[in-house]
């Protein structure tokens, strides 16, 4: 059949049992280049049907599934996915609103929202990513279909949220993948600059433009506010006060809310000397005691190992960016989760994370339970932790599942 893909006999594919992505290797060959960002159809080795989807012979990625059925890739059928996406997120108590949980009392203004309105192959967009901050939009596209088509998704965007400005953050490295170029500009074309915006009853300095990823990362805002909770949970053993460190703080929302819940001593470690600038910098507007300073945590931990503190915070970046650095990643994650589980004062909490999707749960997990034994620490889950429901995790994809975490009582 005409622009239509087909998989090797012996092709043991991940997409017969669900997944959306096929791989270059696993086809009998590749369609015309002129085909490259275009929609076409893939069949099994026997002909069945398996699926419609996005192709670019440029990437390992050969093809990537928008529907089970015969679809075709205009107007029509993007304004229906954004429909569904944005609709999704409208559910009471999801991080959707501006506090979540909590909607506005009556006659009073709706709070500005901070969501993740697309989550690539998870809202049937693959390579798209829009997060919404109030009344403005961050846009990413990661797939040669969806660049060929962003000015319609910007006008559809535009039609169904209505925001001030949309900025086009297309400066990951993984664009690079596709054969796209990185660049970073506005629907309007006039630079956006950086500006306050509260997020939880924190205000940020947001760079949307030029900061990372989107500007803020918004998976963790759930997070954010569980931690904080914990400083009350402990107050009351610890009459001194609550002392807590928050490692890989980035422009310190954990370390904010600590502060904010009542903890009599927050510091906040970042190797990234903009990010602590950023952080004292919202410290400040916010009335908050909070002190930041540029670290590398896992020196930190070495050289003030007989510091003692009530609460720490392990938020790192991803250490495996790719399967190869997994058994690096695995020594790096024990390492600062052993340290941290010896300098908590007893009954002191941890909250550790990980945002590597090729860290799995049970792998986590066992590396925690090493640490403990080395630690020669008994510690319990207190909360299982995951990322929120605006980031939407696809059961037949594992790449959809990254944040996991957990909050853990250290004895």
């Amino acid at each position: 059949m005409p622009n239509s893909l087909k998989l090797k006999p012996n092709a043991n594919a991940r997409v017969l049992h669900g997944h959306p992505w096929i791989f270059v290797n696993e086809v009998t060959e590749l369609l015309p280049a002129e085909l490259d960002g275009e929609v076409v159809e893939c069949r099994e080795s026997r002909g069945r049907f398996l699926g419609t989807g996005i192709y670019n012979s440029r990437s390992q990625i050969v093809w990537r599934r928008i529907s089970r059925d015969r679809v075709e890739l205009d107007e029509a059928w993007l304004r229906e996915a954004l429909r569904r996406a944005i609709a999704r997120r409208e559910v009471p108590g999801t991080a959707a609103s501006g506090s979540p949980g909590a909607g506005p009392e009556a006659g009073a203004a709706a709070p500005a929202r901070f969501t993740r309105l697309v989550w690539s192959e998870s809202d049937d967009l693959p390579g798209v990513v829009v997060d919404q901050f109030g009344d403005t939009l961050v846009v990413q596209t990661q797939t040669l279909a969806m660049e060929k088509r962003l000015g319609t998704l910007v006008a559809l965007l535009d039609e169904l949220v209505r925001p001030a400005e949309i900025v086009l953050r297309n400066d990951a490295s993984i664009r690079r993948l596709e054969g796209l170029p990185l660049e970073v500009k506005t629907r309007s074309g006039r630079p956006f600059e950086p500006r306050w915006m509260r997020i939880d009853g924190i205000d940020y300095w947001l760079d949307l433009q030029g900061g990372q990823k989107t500007g803020f990362y918004l998976d963790q805002r759930e997070q954010h506010a569980a931690v904080a909770a914990c400083v009350g949970k402990l107050a009351p053993a610890r009459p001194s006060g609550v002392r807590v460190l928050d490692a890989f703080c980035n422009q310190g929302p954990f370390a904010l809310r600590c502060a904010q819940a009542g903890a009599a001593e927050v510091l906040g470690l970042d190797s990234a000397g903009e990010a602590i600038d950023q952080a004292l910098r919202n410290a400040v507007r916010n009335d908050l005691r909070a002190e930041f300073a540029v670290a590398n945590v896992f020196d930190y931990f070495t050289e003030r190992r007989d510091d003692t503190w009530d609460l720490i915070v392990l938020d790192p970046p991803p250490f495996a960016k790719s399967k190869g650095a997994l058994e690096g990643a695995m020594r790096g994650y024990k390492e600062i989760n052993l340290r941290a589980m010896q300098q908590l004062s007893p009954g002191g909490i941890l909250a550790t994370y990980s945002c590597s999707y090729h860290v799995h749960d049970a792998e986590f997990r066992a590396m925690l339970a090493e640490a403990a034994t080395d630690a020669k620490r008994r510690v319990q889950v207190i909360e299982f932790c995951h990322q929120p429901p605006d980031h939407p995790v696809l059961v037949t994809m594992p790449e959809s599942e990254y944040l996991r975490g957990y909050i853990l009582r250290v004895e």
